[in-house]
């Protein structure tokens, strides 16, 4: 399993996207999104993208030279079109635009459609954490790629649907909670065939509805289904999958998912700021929140376990060690990056 820095493995990554047809702006700002990714453990999101992104660059799908379109603004909403360009320079223009919305008048709300996939939510809840003010940030497939089937379904019907919030104030960093409303991402499961591993139980159904471990299932024809959050209450899963669903999709002027889906592209996504300053005011949110995680982390632990995790405590402990000792890429996830390296004429890095 090779180990990589994340200054190598970037510049790598921007190699790539130049050499597939990019922008150098471009892709600088999508390949440190991915690499940012791996550093905080989203692996399912990170440079295993790539060979994807490109690929879609190459047919035609995935506009490189896409930018963010106005379609309707008022002082509080901005709804967008993205011409299916990368999803990480559409999203960032996007909250750039609402935080200063938000900073005006309280709060702001912008929707975003034909946009290539967006990649880790987090990463724009983190923009308005940085400017200490919150997030909320939901994203479908843009009707396509369905993964979850409603609880005792064994079809797909919706995508792995995430949610994401955002609330400055942590003693070592703001809380970020940035989950998909499945009990994986498609793209961790992605991951597992990619380096010919078997998923843990309890991520996928086979097209029969019953449970496997073979990555493999969730791809064949018919399609096998990711299970939704929630294990034995998984309706509660489906649930917010659902209304995520409704709100990107909805809100948006993009699809939600329908019958005869398109090959996966990208997102509709919905992105709503808030500024404390124009409610409760920054101090008031500061002190409950200093006060709440104090009352958490206090409690008595059962025998065995060291800590409990906040929201955000995972991905500051993975960066921390990733940052010190490099990025672990599997060997399948690694090979596929030199065979696309190859195909382009880009020479690796030495590691």
């Amino acid at each position: 399993m090779p180990v990589i820095t994340a200054e190598k493995l970037q510049t790598f990554a921007e190699a790539l996207f130049v050499a597939g047809g990019s922008a150098a702006e471009d892709a600088t700002i999508v390949s440190a999104s991915l690499v940012e990714a791996n550093l905080r453990g989203h692996d399912s999101h990170g440079v295993m993208r790539i060979p994807f992104y490109i690929a879609k660059v190459q047919d035609g799908s995935l506009n490189a030279r896409g930018r963010l379109q106005v379609v309707h603004e008022t002082p509080a909403v901005l709804v967008c079109d993205g011409e299916w360009g990368f999803g990480q320079v559409l999203s960032q223009e996007l909250m750039r635009r609402l935080i200063a919305k938000a900073g005006v008048i309280g709060l702001a709300c912008g929707t975003l459609r034909r946009s290539a996939h967006i990649g880790r939510l987090g990463e724009y809840a983190e923009m308005a954490t940085a400017v200490g003010m919150t997030a909320i940030i939901t994203a479908n497939t843009h009707g396509a790629a369905p993964r979850v089937a409603p609880v005792g379904g064994k079809r797909p019907r919706l995508g792995t649907n995430p949610l994401c919030m955002g609330m400055p104030g942590g003693k070592n960093g703001p809380f970020i909670l940035d989950f998909g409303t499945s009990a994986t991402a498609e793209g961790k499961v992605r991951v597992k065939k990619i380096a010919g591993q078997p998923v843990p139980l309890g991520w996928i159904l086979d097209p029969e509805g019953k449970p496997t471990t073979d990555p493999n299932q969730l791809y064949g024809d018919p399609p096998g289904t990711i299970l939704p959050m929630g294990g034995d209450q998984a309706y509660k899963g489906f649930g917010l999958s659902y209304m995520v669903e409704l709100l990107s999709g909805g809100l948006s002027g993009g699809p939600c998912a329908h019958p005869n889906p398109p090959p996966p592209l990208g997102n509709c996504a919905t992105f709503l700021v808030l500024d404390p300053r124009h409610f409760a005011g920054v101090e008031h949110m500061l002190k409950e929140a200093a006060q709440l995680e104090a009352h958490v982390r206090s409690v008595p632990l059962i025998d065995g376990v060291k800590q409990v995790y906040l929201p955000g405590d995972p991905e500051r402990a993975t960066l921390e060690a990733r940052q010190a000792s490099g990025i672990p890429l599997d060997d399948g996830n690694w090979n596929a990056l030199l065979k696309l390296a190859a195909e382009l004429k880009v020479t690796p890095p030495a590691i």
